[in-house]
């Protein structure tokens, strides 16, 4: 009975992730012994960075009580965006790259910002459900993407851009690691110690509470929306160098792959539940399935499908999860008003 009582408390605090990571780990491994070698680390880490950043974001909506169907509209309107102001800006001036690239980088923090204040102003201010805001966006921000780039991807980007911020690496750290570093640092303060976090955290639990409490709901959640869609405008910009150019498409993936990352990670739909590094874990899981698929030869098809089937589990582990929690915390309220208990 003890021994089933430890496991489940394990479960509760840090679900099956840790051990699916082994089985996967493991599994590839098998299949294609360069699973494990040193350039496909490489490769891994570097998609892991930009998956890291949008599922983040995705994470802190979801602590909120939220969720985000706008993420891979926003990289691909922050690619075609920041790649056009960029070409532009280099196309006049060769000899002045930082200044393109600085420029580009602007160009995609505004777009995360008008993004995040356009989802955030739906739900929070308007009232209308995260479903059909984020749904809604997802699609008026994919068509506007589609209407610049006219449906092609946009290149001419500075060739520094391409080998630095794309491909180069400091220390082992891919450049787009030691960018994506100081703002995972950041968020972790922002929701761990600072103020706002215990708000989204208590929003997320029981928002009526919460405005009892004087917590300004409104304005907590849309300060969320904002830092996700600029975390996730920030791996579009990222992600642009990767691929050398400003593609229309890009990301379209991300929605499903950082809501999976997040919840797998521990991050409940039900809100009030989340954390930094369960979600990097998460991020992990999903970049090692995708990897290994591919090593597999299995198309994006097959990881679509397996993505799917992962973020149920997810769901059903939470569910299961939260009842262990329950259970122990109604075991102990039993213990303590038992009066055999007692004396």
């Amino acid at each position: 009975m003890q021994l089933g009582d430890g496991l489940r408390n394990i479960f509760a605090k840090t679900g099956a992730l840790p051990f699916l990571l082994v089985i996967l780990v493991v599994v590839f491994q098998l299949a294609n012994s360069r699973f494990l070698g040193r350039q496909n680390m490489e490769d891994m880490l570097h998609e892991g960075v930009f998956l890291a950043l949008a599922s983040l974001g995705q994470m802190f909506i979801l602590v909120s009580g939220g969720f985000d169907l706008s993420i891979g509209s926003n990289i691909a309107l922050t690619s075609i965006s920041s790649a056009s102001v960029m070409a532009a800006v280099y196309g006049v001036h060769p000899g002045a790259a930082g200044q393109a690239i600085a420029a580009g980088a602007a160009t995609a923090a505004v777009v995360g910002l008008v993004v995040g204040l356009v989802n955030g102003v739906g739900v929070a201010v308007l009232g209308v459900n995260p479903f059909i805001v984020t749904l809604a966006t997802a699609s008026a921000f994919q068509g506007i993407t589609l209407l610049i780039s006219q449906g092609q991807e946009v290149g001419g980007l500075p060739n520094a851009f391409i080998t630095s911020v794309g491909s180069g690496s400091w220390l082992g750290l891919p450049i787009a690691g030691w960018v994506t570093l100081p703002l995972v640092l950041g968020l972790y303060v922002l929701l761990a110690w600072a103020r706002y976090g215990r708000y989204i955290f208590a929003i997320g639990s029981n928002a009526a509470a919460a405005r009892v409490a004087g917590v300004h709901v409104g304005l907590q959640v849309l300060a969320t929306y904002v830092i996700c869609a600029v975390a996730t405008a920030i791996a579009g910009f990222l992600l642009t160098a990767r691929v050398s150019a400003g593609e229309p498409l890009l990301g379209a993936e991300y929605t499903l792959q950082s809501i999976t990352a997040a919840v797998i990670g521990g991050a409940s739909l039900r809100g009030g539940r989340g954390s930094i590094g369960g979600t990097l874990l998460g991020v992990v899981f999903v970049i090692f399935l995708a990897d290994g698929m591919d090593l597999m030869r299995l198309g994006s098809n097959h990881e679509m499908i397996a993505l799917g089937l992962v973020l149920i589990f997810a769901v059903v582990a939470d569910r299961q999860r939260a009842k262990a929690v329950a259970a122990g915390y109604q075991k102990r309220l039993i213990s303590q008003s038992d009066p055999a208990t007692e004396g």
